[in-house]
Order: structure tokens, then C-alpha cells, then sequence
């Protein structure tokens, strides 16, 4: 196995035998994380917290809306067909009547129909039933012009069918550093202009989410007294919370980001719970460590309920592609159970596990896509870590399960990820690598993979 992969002898010790002795699997397979038996979803029961800037009573669940299922079942949220808006109105019609009542969308997201379908689904409901966010997603620096941002905020009522937005985020800060904050919002007017759209009733909560440079986080609550933010919006996570640094270097310890925002009262929106999936499909030794706390809880509840736990937390966005997402994490929170010292503790010791992983930091957030070549590169980046993450991965050919993860590896990457868009195709281009938001460098990582794939090959 890889030379920093913990083995079961270690990982009990560290733990200090707490552990289960249930058997490892190996092998990359689509095995399913243990959950709470299936039955009634409670209607009335969801957890609610209250800003304290409006008084908005908003779900501790929120709905994220940039993976919309689509015609296709295959790479959903980046498939040519569109969007699945019979299932998309299923969808948020069943979280309405679970007491779900915040949606956010960008118009950045599902190569921007993200707006229009939620548009659809949410006015077939009483305005007062639900809040939406959305997001001035002005990336591009040949959308920065005031006339350019103008279009992006006032398609944004036209697409979600509103006369009024209830959660306005400038989008993604930090990403270019103070350059791009300046160019996007503060050069263009485009700032002042918000702020006087929320005056006028226009915009009910003005806040940002932010990515990337610690400057411009500092710098923008260095202006609260002026802007007087209504929220923000932070990546927040059980490894991200101690551990954002050892993961990348270019990201922030969410202890500090939800610590500078309590300070000022300002209540914090949560993404990235699952760490872009990896906190839903861990290794078997920390799996088994979680089943001995609670044998029926899912792998992905313990990560909305230590992102829910947190007091200053509004709400807490879920990207729930399908109907048992939805249902299990209506359960979760209605109502959440918060963590006492020795569930954190836990999840603290499966934290430092998960560090000793070489996984590749990729949240399949998909602002990288569409690849210019025709890559899947959150679908390969994601395959990836689930096989190493779940202890499936191995380049020793001696190792006696070698045969086994080999085989496992190769058919699920098949099956997972089209022919024609997996790793050997990248031309190294690097128009991705602007993108991301955790600094990534793609064209590199997508090398590290296709070297793993073709060895596997080799090794027939």
C-alpha cells in the first residue's frame, strides 16, 4: 500500500482501541455508507435559526442548487442535456413541505441554468415560503465593467422570477487577491451600487463567499462598520476547521474564519460540509470508528451535524442531486442532535487520519468546467480520491489485495468517467487553473492520475 497509509494496528493504537474490529474491504466499489434506516421523513421538525440582521427564520438546512439533476444519468451537472426540471420541481416542491426554506444559485452554476430552473420550480410557491440567494458571479475580467456586472445582477430577478433577492453574495472573494476584489466590485462602483440596492428593499441581505487570499477576508470585515455585512458565506468542515492549512497551503482555518465573523455578529452560511464529497465516503478504519458512536448514523450526517453544531450558523448548503440525499439530511436536522466534546473529539482523530492521505484537494465544485478538451475533471479528480480515501489504492504489486484494487480501480474509472474524458487526454493547456478555488494545479494533478491508471494498465 502507499508508504504514509495507515494500517489497522496503527489507527487502533492512535485511537486507543476505541475501533470495531469489523473487516476492511478493499477494492474501489460503490458500496453504500452505512445510514439510518429509511422511514418517515418529519415535516415539522427541521431546525431553524434566526439572523440577526432581518429576522429571517431560516432552515439550518440549506438547499445548494449548483448540481441540478439532469436528463442524463450519467455526470450530472455537466451533462450536454438539460436540466431535469421535472425532477428539479419534485425536488424542491419535497423540501418546501420538509421545512427547507433557503435556496442558493449562481448564475455561474449548470452553465447558467442554474437561475432559471430554480426560477421555475420556486414560483410555483408563495413568496413568503422560501429565501433564494444567489451570487454577482462576475469571474470573467470581461464581465468586470459596470454595464457587463449590471446585466449579470438584473438577469438574476428575471431568471429566478423575483422582485427582490433575498441573500446577494459577491461571489467567491479572494480568488485573484485584492486585484480582482477591486475590479470586480470596488473600481466599477458596482459595491456602492449593491449597497444602495439594499437600501431600496431590493436586496434583503448583502454579504460575500469567500475563496482563496486571507487579505481580502480581513480586509472586507475591516469594512463592516461601513458595508455592514448581513452574513457571509465560508467553507466549513471537521478538517478545515483545525486542518485547512495542511490540506492547501493557499486556504484558511475555519476556526479563524467563523471566529472573526462571531466577533461581529455576523452569522456565517456554510459550504463545503462533505469537503466536496470526501467526508461522505471514507476509509474502512475510520468508518468503523464512527459506526462504534452510532452503528445506524450515515458517514455524511456526522458532517452536517458538526457544520450545524456551530451557534453562529445560519444554515448549512447541501448540493442534494437526489431524493435520499434530500430525505437524509431533512432527518439530520429535524431537529439537529448537536455534538457533545467526545463526538468532536472523534471526529478531530478522524480528521488527522484523513491527512495521511495524498488526496487530491478538489471539491468538485466545477467552476473549472466545461474543460476545453473535453474533460471530466471533477469526475476524475473525485473517483480518485474515493478509492484512496476508502483505503482501496494500491501501487505495490506484491501487496496481496494488489490483484483485487487493480481490477476495481480500472472497471469503476470506466464506468465513472467516459473513455474519451479521463485523465490522458489533458493537454496540459492550464485554462483551469485560474478557476479553482483551492489553487490547484490541474494540468499536474491530472499527470499524478493518468501515471496511476497507466501503471494499473501495465501491471495487467
Amino acid at each position: 500500500m502507499k508508504k504514509n497509509h495507515i494500517n489497522r494496528r496503527d489507527f487502533i493504537k492512535v485511537l486507543g482501541g476505541t475501533a470495531t474490529s469489523t473487516a476492511v474491504l478493499y477494492g474501489c466499489t460503490n458500496q453504500k455508507q452505512p445510514r439510518r434506516a429509511v422511514g418517515e421523513v418529519p415535516t415539522d421538525r427541521m431546525t431553524y435559526r434566526t439572523n440577526p440582521n432581518t429576522g429571517d427564520r431560516v432552515s439550518l438546512l440549506g438547499y445548494g442548487c449548483m448540481r441540478l439533476p439532469t436528463l442524463s444519468s450519467e455526470n450530472v451537472g455537466e451533462s450536454e442535456n438539460d436540466i431535469d426540471q421535472e425532477m428539479v420541481n419534485r425536488l424542491t416542491d419535497y423540501a418546501i413541505e420538509h421545512g427547507v426554506n433557503y435556496f442558493d444559485t449562481s448564475p455561474a452554476y449548470c452553465k447558467g441554468r442554474s437561475e432559471q430552473a430554480m426560477g421555475i420550480a420556486l414560483s410555483r410557491h408563495a413568496r413568503d415560503k422560501y429565501f433564494i440567494a444567489t451570487k454577482l458571479s462576475n469571474f470573467s475580467p470581461d464581465t468586470w465593467s459596470r454595464e457587463a456586472s449590471l446585466e449579470i445582477y438584473h438577469d438574476s430577478f428575471r431568471y429566478l422570477q423575483v422582485e427582490y433577492i433575498d441573500y446577494l453574495l459577491l461571489h467567491a472573494v479572494g480568488l485573484g487577491g485584492m486585484e480582482a476584489l477591486k475590479g470586480r466590485y470596488l473600481d466599477n462602483g458596482m459595491l456602492d451600487f449593491l449597497l444602495k440596492e439594499r437600501e431600496a428593499g431590493h436586496i434583503r441581505n448583502l454579504g460575500f463567499s469567500y475563496h482563496g487570499d486571507i487579505e481580502v477576508f480581513d480586509y472586507l470585515l475591516s469594512r463592516h462598520d461601513e458595508y455592514k455585512w448581513d452574513f457571509v458565506q465560508i467553507q466549513l468542515n471537521y478538517v478545515d476547521w483545525k486542518h485547512a492549512k495542511e490540506v492547501n497551503p493557499s486556504n484558511t482555518n475555519a476556526e479563524y474564519l467563523c471566529g472573526e465573523l462571531k466577533k461581529r455578529n455576523i452569522p456565517s452560511i456554510i459550504m463545503e460540509p462533505l469537503l466536496g464529497g470526501r467526508l461522505a465516503s471514507l476509509n474502512g478504519l475510520s468508518t468503523e470508528l464512527l459506526r462504534s458512536m452510532d452503528p445506524e448514523a450515515s458517514t455524511a450526517s456526522w458532517a452536517f451535524r458538526f457544520a450545524g453544531s456551530e451557534p453562529n450558523v445560519l444554515t448549512v448548503l447541501s448540493g442534494m442531486t437526489y431524493m435520499e440525499h434530500l430525505q437524509e439530511n431533512i432527518r439530520t436536522y429535524s431537529p439537529i442532535r448537536t455534538l457533545n466534546d467526545k463526538e468532536r473529539a472523534m471526529l478531530e482523530e478522524v480528521a488527522l487520519t484523513m491527512l495521511k492521505y495524498p488526496l487530491i484537494q478538489c471539491n468538485a465544485c466545477q467552476y473549472c468546467m466545461p474543460c476545453p478538451y473535453g474533460l471530466d475533471i471533477p469526475g476524475i479528480f473525485t473517483y480518485y480520491n474515493k478509492c484512496l480515501n476508502e483505503g482501496n489504492f494500491s501501487d505495490n504489486i506484491h501487496d496481496e489485495h494488489y490483484r483485487r484494487a487493480r481490477h476495481a480501480f480500472l472497471v469503476g474509472y470506466d464506468r465513472r468517467v467516459e473513455r474519451k474524458r479521463q485523465a490522458d487526454h489533458c493537454t496540459t493547456c492550464g485554462q483551469c487553473n485560474p478557476h479553482c478555488p483551492q489553487r490547484l494545479d490541474i494540468p499536474a494533478e491530472m499527470l499524478k492520475v493518468d501515471r496511476y491508471v497507466e501503471q494499473l494498465r501495465r501491471n495487467a
